[in-house]
């Protein structure tokens, strides 16, 4: 082992506190925190012909840190949509178990999800994280996003939902 790798391995153990503590700051879990510090642990050894001797080292540690996290943000948010290739979308038209058991109420469901699809993405991942029970500050933190904006978007998505969904209430 050369000294550069000597050298890199011990930066690499001396940041792992910082590093551990704004994994927590992103995730809001320790056990996510953890697996995310291990993941950024093994991709920073795996890159470590990149790293620039005499630069930041701990900056570049923090940066992959927050694109594996973003990347495994987004990666969850494609993985949970859900998208009905069938010709008369059946799978989205088909009541489920939510207490929908009309097919009125199958169409109303049907259109909502259309309306909230349309949104721009800005607008859509904030009201869609609110509705699946994130709070204003767990949004603003995972989107990197003040949080005066996070509520004023998801007010806003509401009030553009209610007026595009008006004569389905």
């Amino acid at each position: 082992m050369n000294a550069t790798t000597m050298n890199f391995r011990k930066e690499l153990m001396a940041v792992q506190e910082d590093l551990l503590r704004f994994a927590y700051k992103l995730t809001g879990d320790s056990e996510e925190a953890y697996d995310l510090l291990q993941e950024t642990s093994l991709k920073a050894l795996d890159n470590e012909e990149k790293f620039e001797p005499d630069t930041n080292f701990k900056g570049w540690m923090y940066t992959i840190m927050r694109n594996i996290f973003i990347n495994n943000y987004r990666k969850q948010m494609r993985d949970q949509t859900f998208i009905d290739h069938t010709e008369n979308l059946y799978h989205l038209s088909r009541s489920q178990e939510s207490g929908f058991e009309s097919t009125e109420a199958a169409y109303d469901l049907k259109e909502l999800r259309k309306a909230v699809n349309d949104l721009p993405k800005g607008y859509r991942i904030p009201f869609s994280m609110h509705v699946s029970g994130f709070k204003y500050r767990e949004i603003a933190d995972k989107l990197n996003l003040p949080l005066g904006t996070v509520k004023s978007r998801i007010f806003f998505t509401r009030r553009k939902l209610q007026v595009l969904l008006k004569d389905f209430r």
